[in-house]
């Protein structure tokens, strides 16, 4: 009966998530409209809610093609990888403590790295399967961003550790319901969010689907539902970095009057409606400018963090 009841609570998380990557949609339309003074979807539905619906029976009305030049068990395999390591992601994700399906699990933030690194293997088999020269750009532009920027990411996170002395999601969060860990890693958060936001490809990183070079860039020969994967991983991901920093800066669950669960929902969606306000607002940079700013900037900000904490640690001597 347990067992039972598990497996229908995990179904239900798996449909909420999805849900929420379409409600997302809906959701960044309208806000980017309000900030670029436009007027968004309004017709389908009360408030034009009814055309993420609609997008989304589209993709499932479309033919379940594959080119003929395509490797075809890469070609479906590699949007499947992408959305879920996406989807895993919040298996070990606190939203209160002990409201985790991996419980206290002391390497959730390993195991978080490591997805991310499965999301890059998605991206750059979606390109090449596809055998198509815009589509390998993109695919190349993918896999060079995401590591470029997994470096300082990873380096940041590595500060986090440094200052709770554990791994666990959930001892991340505890160390800063007192005082927010922004207030001691500022720099910290600063690299995470910028590396947080090429992580999930989203203007103004988003060079690897660049339309005006790229076609679409290593999605291009993708339509129907394989499409739709490559999109709910983008989305889902974007809600784990905002989830991850609201989580790991912001003090997680800790707030006044309501339960932790709400503070952490709340705080999550703030860090969101921050990312659809740099999209409506930043200019996309060239690509070599991307990786100069990995390399030479954000990754040397990175490591000078990582040393200022280790030295405040061992003075103070913080475990």
């Amino acid at each position: 009966m347990l067992i039972a009841i598990q497996v229908l609570a995990m179904l239900a998380t798996l449909l909420a998530l999805l849900g929420l990557a379409g409600f997302l949609v809906f959701a960044e339309r309208r806000v980017l409209a309000l900030l670029q003074n436009r007027l968004g979807p309004n017709r389908l539905g009360p408030f034009g809610v009814g055309q993420a619906l609609a997008d989304a029976l589209k993709l499932l009305a479309k033919e379940d093609f594959v080119p003929r030049f395509a490797n075809s068990w890469l070609y479906r395999g590699a949007p499947v990888l992408v959305a879920a390591s996406a989807l895993a992601g919040f298996a070990v994700l606190p939203l209160a403590p002990g409201i985790s399906w991996a419980g206290t699990w002391n390497i959730g933030l390993l195991l978080l790295l490591a997805l991310s690194s499965l999301h890059v293997y998605g991206v750059f088999l979606g390109g090449w399967s596809s055998n198509n020269k815009f589509a390998l750009y993109g695919a190349i532009r993918a896999v060079a961003q995401l590591i470029s920027y997994e470096l300082p990411l990873g380096l940041a996170l590595l500060a986090l550790v440094l200052l709770a002395g554990s791994l666990s999601l959930q001892g991340l969060g505890q160390a800063g319901s007192g005082l927010p860990l922004i207030v001691y890693q500022p720099l910290g958060f600063l690299v995470f969010a910028i590396a947080g936001v090429a992580e999930t490809q989203r203007l103004p990183f988003d060079l690897a689907e660049a339309e005006s070079e790229l076609v679409a860039g290593y999605h291009t020969e993708y339509g129907g539902m394989r499409f739709g994967f490559f999109f709910l991983g983008e989305y889902l991901g974007l809600v784990l970095i905002a989830a991850l920093i609201a989580l790991l800066y912001l003090g997680a669950w800790s707030g006044p009057f309501l339960p932790g669960c709400c503070w952490m929902l709340l705080k999550t969606a703030l860090v969101i409606l921050v990312f659809f306000w740099m999209r409506a607002s930043l200019p996309r940079p060239r690509y070599d400018q991307l990786l100069h700013w990995g390399w030479n900037a954000l990754l040397p900000l990175a490591i000078l963090n990582l040393l200022l904490t280790a030295l405040a640690a061992a003075w103070l001597g913080t475990p």
